[in-house]
């Protein structure tokens, strides 16, 4: 029975990539706003729910190093296991002003994480990273319009659309969590070790929404809404979810993660930069180098 509900997570999961990536396209064309925007704002912010819904239930329950975990975490796996397997398949070329923006922006939110090793998340930190994400969306909007004169007779109407992009984001969600838990189950029942289940399946489940989009955003040649999901997704998760989960208690960052992964996420940011700034691409040699280094910080990690 996990087998066959694996299997269902595992078509769910590229169902709703299909929906998602289908109702963007038109949604983009009816309000002339790029895919890139739409992949920032809108499905970067549905992808994130999960890691929200958790990261308040972590606090409430004084896990809260649980709800920093899972957010470096998913920005570290989001950086170099998702945007690599995506370069991988398709390269993302033609780099703009607007995309490099957004990696600043991921830049100083990098920073802003160590800078908050010093201090505690609180009211205030919930207020300012909430509004300020308000802010950033707001322009990256105004910053994706375009003058869009392609019209395709097949394309929906903005409230088909909205409900393709929702359908989408749910069947994501669910068809990850199905497939994770099944998957879990089937390693237990074969005895692998909790460490290897860690290493292999949970780690790897939270981004799986993110890499599910990549990858079917890859192959429809949509490279900018994957783009936009990923670089949107991690600004999300520092400003939306540690934002959020900040009004429901006060929490410090743990010292594992001041010590090493929060530098280490800050570096391969900064690696992605370095690629769209000077070679104008994020191409398969970074496709190469992110995924060498998703398995060497795995092992790192769990070994």
């Amino acid at each position: 029975m996990d087998i066959l509900f694996s299997i269902i997570g595992l078509g769910l999961l590229v169902l709703g990539a299909e929906i998602i990536i289908r109702g963007s396209v038109s949604f983009g064309r009816k309000i002339n706003i790029s895919l890139f925007a739409i992949g920032v704002v809108i499905v970067a912010g549905g992808t994130s729910l999960p890691e929200l819904a958790s990261s308040i239930n972590a606090v409430l329950n004084d896990f809260s190093d649980l709800a920093l975990g899972a957010v470096v975490g998913s920005n570290i796996a989001n950086l170099i296991l998702v945007m690599a397997t995506t370069t991988l398949i398709f390269p993302i070329v033609n780099i703009n002003k607007n995309q490099i923006n957004q990696a600043w922006i991921n830049i100083i939110l990098g920073i802003v994480l160590i800078i908050m090793t010093f201090f505690y998340f609180n009211f205030i930190f919930g207020l300012v990273a909430t509004t300020s994400l308000i802010f950033l969306m707001y322009v990256q909007i105004k910053k994706g319009e375009i003058d869009n004169l392609e019209i395709d007779k097949n394309d929906y109407s903005i409230t088909i659309s909205l409900i393709l992009i929702i359908i989408g984001i749910a069947c994501l969600v669910f068809g990850a969590d199905l497939l994770i838990d099944s998957a879990i189950n089937i390693a237990r029942t074969y005895n692998v070790p909790a460490s290897v289940i860690g290493l292999s399946l949970v780690a790897f489940g939270t981004s799986l929404p993110e890499l599910a989009v990549g990858i079917v955003s890859a192959f429809r040649k949509k490279i900018d809404f994957a783009l936009g999901n990923i670089l949107g997704s991690n600004i999300y998760n520092v400003l939306g979810v540690l934002g959020i989960s900040s009004f429901f208690g006060n929490f410090k960052v743990p010292a594992v993660l001041a010590n090493q992964d929060l530098y280490f996420m800050l570096s391969i940011t900064a690696l992605i930069l370095m690629f769209m700034i000077f070679a104008k691409k994020i191409g398969r040699i970074y496709g190469i180098i992110g995924l060498t280094l998703y398995f060497g910080y795995m092992y790192f990690i769990y070994i």
